[in-house]
């Protein structure tokens, strides 16, 4: 039975909002500021290459295979009461992070503060939309959510980088303890609770197959550059991978109350939005990766030279996602995704000519290009949102946003091992040949898949 006992409304909006964004900006802040500390976790805990891939994907496949569950969880237990939970869940795992004595532990800690981050982003989202029922307040506060993914992009290699180089790499966990207390507080003083959604079934096969999935390829690529691509090991993870999918999709195809209802791909629009999604956390996550480690184990640079270094490149992306918005309104969708797509080709076409003896300005022209690419985010999203209707608005959502961290934590796991397993790492030529053959592939979406849309 649908539960419509509710917290009175939030008389204090801008705290709420506050609230709500700070939660936002860990999950999208964590995601990139441990790729300039990575080195420096290396050289305190050992380990591989291997294994800080593994670090970074350990989060984001958490957070991917969740997603959708944990969002119809949140609907079900309240979306104010998951969102705590989620800050909690994140908490715990900063602290383990920060505390982790070895790789293995860390990475352990990585995989729980995912788990966190997909039970805080579906919620956040369902607590702007009951906070703000007027639909030009709600617009303006679903901005500046929006706006935090830009922030934490931004900021997190620059802070992670000086941070790394002033206290050490554990710190990029500790800040997000005072964090989530600020958060938590506010929650509960100006948050008013979501109803709640009558409970539906538990799709747990189409969930362990999920992770099993996209567990099973990250690791098969992971070990393709230390072991090569023929490997048996290599081979039997790509295949248990791919088994699993194909075991996901029928059994998505057959369940009652599915995770991921397939029918929403028989939208064309949806379907080319949520392939744009994955290409471009594809080749965005994989990039800052490999410049991260290229920047420093390559050109020897110390971690907060790494960060000002990735600097043009991030603020790029943010700058672009903030002002493309305007664009979609005034020429529709079509155009900034085929604009974002060639931006993105040929700017990874000129990080592909990197040189550790090069110039720099190589690396700022290719990354200044690179971060144009974030011309398609809004519009990616807009073609997603407005082509399943408002009554699957929440569905759509979190298939883009499952779509779009699947393909962040492959591209790290596939344009990593395309690095090599040495201590100083060849430069990042056929990476960035794979991303501009992926940034096409974007271009091509958007010219079949979708239509343009002008403002009304």
């Amino acid at each position: 039975m649908e539960d419509h006992l509710v917290l009175a409304p939030v008389t204090r909006p801008g705290l709420a909002l506050t609230a709500i964004c700070l939660g936002f900006l860990m999950i999208t802040l964590d995601a990139t500021i441990v790729n300039v500390a990575l080195p420096a976790i290396r050289s305190d805990l050992g380990g591989t290459l291997e294994g800080l891939q593994w670090v970074v994907d350990s989060y984001t496949i958490a957070l991917a295979a969740l997603l959708l569950t944990a969002g119809a969880g949140s609907d079900q237990a309240g979306a104010r009461r998951a969102f705590q939970l989620g800050l909690v869940v994140f908490a715990l795992s900063s602290a383990a992070c920060a505390l982790a004595p070895g790789q293995a532990v860390l990475v352990a800690a990585r995989a729980v503060q995912g788990v966190g981050a997909a039970v805080l982003l579906p919620a956040s989202l369902a607590l702007i939309v009951h906070q703000f029922p007027d639909a030009r307040r709600r617009a303006h506060a679903l901005g500046i959510w929006g706006g935090m993914s830009g922030l934490g992009l931004a900021a997190g290699p620059v802070l992670g980088g000086f941070a790394v180089d002033l206290v050490g790499w554990r710190t990029i966990f500790l800040v997000n303890l005072p964090v989530t207390v600020l958060a938590v507080l506010l929650t509960r003083w100006t948050v008013a609770e979501a109803p709640r959604q009558r409970q539906v079934g538990v799709d747990l096969a189409g969930q362990l197959l999920s992770v099993a999935a996209l567990g099973c390829l990250a690791a098969g690529m992971i070990e393709a550059g230390q072991r090569g691509w023929t490997s048996p090991v290599v081979l039997g993870l790509l295949a248990v991978g791919v088994c699993a999918a194909i075991g996901f999709v029928l059994v998505e195809a057959n369940a009652s109350a599915p995770m991921l209802p397939l029918g929403v791909f028989r939208n064309r629009a949806f379907s080319a939005a949520s392939a744009i999604g994955f290409l471009f956390n594809f080749c965005l996550y994989g990039t800052l990766f490999v410049l991260s480690l290229y920047l420093q184990q390559s050109l020897h640079l110390v971690p907060w030279a790494a960060g000002l270094a990735l600097l043009p490149l991030t603020l790029a992306v943010g700058t672009n996602a903030f002002l493309a918005g305007r664009v979609v309104a005034r020429l529709g969708t079509r155009a900034p995704m085929v604009a974002g797509g060639i931006a993105g080709a040929l700017g990874s076409a000129v990080l592909a000519t990197l040189d550790v003896h090069g110039p720099l300005a190589v690396l700022l022209v290719g990354s200044v290009l690179f971060g144009c690419c974030s011309l398609a985010m809004p519009a990616m999203t807009a073609t997603a949102m407005s082509s399943l209707g408002p009554a699957q608005a929440g569905l759509g959502s979190g298939v883009l946003n499952a779509a779009r961290q699947t393909g962040g934590a492959l591209g790290v796991a596939l344009l990593g091992s395309l690095l090599g397993g040495a201590q100083d790492l060849i430069a990042p030529r056929a990476s960035m040949v794979l991303v501009a053959l992926a940034f096409s592939a974007i271009v091509l979406l958007a010219v079949a898949g979708t239509r343009s849309r002008s403002r009304s």
